[in-house]
């Protein structure tokens, strides 16, 4: 399958998934119960913010309106905390686990950590995020929309790792010929933005809800500069401005703009593939395997509840962006488009992690 193919059918799969209704609840009632919302990131990160805005909201919708509690388990890019859920059986629907992109990318590159099987989950609530590079202030006034007066400069660039969903931002910089050089090991995108605030760092890139939480406030302050977002896909699987930040342009119009940056080819295609597994569909809500089909069900009814408040779309612009929200079969669907890349695409990344960071996989 072509990658154009499979983001054409993706979206227009998700966007038909979207629309169907979610099923009636069955007699379930959480009173005075606590529901555990694990997050296998650190409390700075976009998914912490992602997780902290929902958990209000589905507290209120549940029936029974339980506490619902984020906690965090960070550890190996959030494969540690995924390999625990894994191995947990709670049925009663008091334990929720939260995955992004840097939980989907080590098991579509079949990462040796990785003890978890997606498909053993159950999907209950799926969201697309977007993510924007920025620069710090002296670099920043170099960048004219390309990339061209910034490949001399030295680059440092706070990482979860570069199996993580900074392969993205990381093969994003490389096809633009600049010179990043990732510090490894950072337990969250927060603490990358952190590095970056304390000028260990001179570059950085957060998904939307990190940034909107963290970021924006220091461009507002002038101590960054928006370098670029990753876009959106509209409904051919063409990349566009994302909605949230339609004044920022893409990594593709940068691309594009910059030297020797190719929009198509192999490199292209990648990144591409890539992106889609790890934005459009970026932040999922899982309940166990053997969770009982009608707590499944107060779930979905619950989520759906949280995406037809009349306030919803307000406050979720302001905290996560403007992001398509699925449930019940549309998180289904969203699962699949997450957690498949083309064959080509996995090639490709695989072998340009061995030779950029010296990472071998296979």
């Amino acid at each position: 399958m072509t990658i154009s193919n499979f983001t054409r059918r993706a979206v227009v799969g998700l966007i038909a998934a979207a629309g169907i209704a979610a099923p009636a609840a069955a007699e379930v009632d959480f009173s005075g119960k606590t529901v555990e919302w694990v997050i296998p990131f650190s409390e700075t990160g976009g998914s912490a913010k992602w997780a902290n805005f929902f958990a209000p909201l589905l507290s209120e919708a549940l029936p029974g309106q339980p506490t619902v509690v984020v906690k965090f388990m960070p550890g190996a890019g959030s494969t540690k905390g995924a390999n625990w859920f894994q191995e947990q059986s709670h049925d009663d629907g008091t334990l929720l686990f939260g995955t992004s992109g840097s939980t989907q990318f080590p098991y579509l590159l079949s990462d040796p950590r990785v003890r978890y099987e997606y498909n053993d989950w159950i999907p209950v609530m799926a969201s697309g995020t977007g993510g924007v590079a920025y620069l710090n202030v002296e670099d920043g006034a170099k960048f004219d929309g390309s990339a061209n007066a910034l490949k001399d400069t030295n680059f440092i660039y706070g990482s979860q790792g570069a199996t993580r969903l900074d392969l993205v931002p990381l093969l994003a910089w490389q096809m633009l010929g600049m010179n990043v050089e990732p510090v490894f090991g950072i337990k969250g995108r927060g603490d990358g933005r952190l590095m970056f605030e304390r000028g260990e760092a001179n570059i950085d890139y957060q998904t939307s809800s990190g940034y909107l939480g963290g970021s924006a406030p220091l461009v507002e302050s002038g101590q960054a500069v928006p370098m670029m977002t990753w876009g959106a896909l509209d409904a051919d699987g063409n990349i566009v401005r994302d909605p949230t930040f339609p004044d920022i342009p893409t990594f593709k119009e940068v691309c594009e703009a910059t030297d020797g940056c190719e929009t198509t080819g192999e490199a292209w295609d990648a990144w591409k593939a890539f992106f889609v597994a790890g934005f459009p569909v970026q932040k999922l809500a899982f309940l166990p395997g053997d969770t009982p089909q009608e707590v499944v069900d107060a779930y979905t009814a619950a989520f759906q509840a949280v995406t037809e408040r009349g306030d919803f779309a307000d406050i979720s612009s302001k905290r996560v962006g403007k992001y398509a929200v699925f449930v019940g079969d549309g998180s289904k669907a969203a699962l699949q488009t997450a957690t498949n890349v083309d064959d080509n695409a996995k090639a490709y990344v695989l072998n340009w992690l061995k030779e950029a960071y010296g990472v071998e996989l296979n």
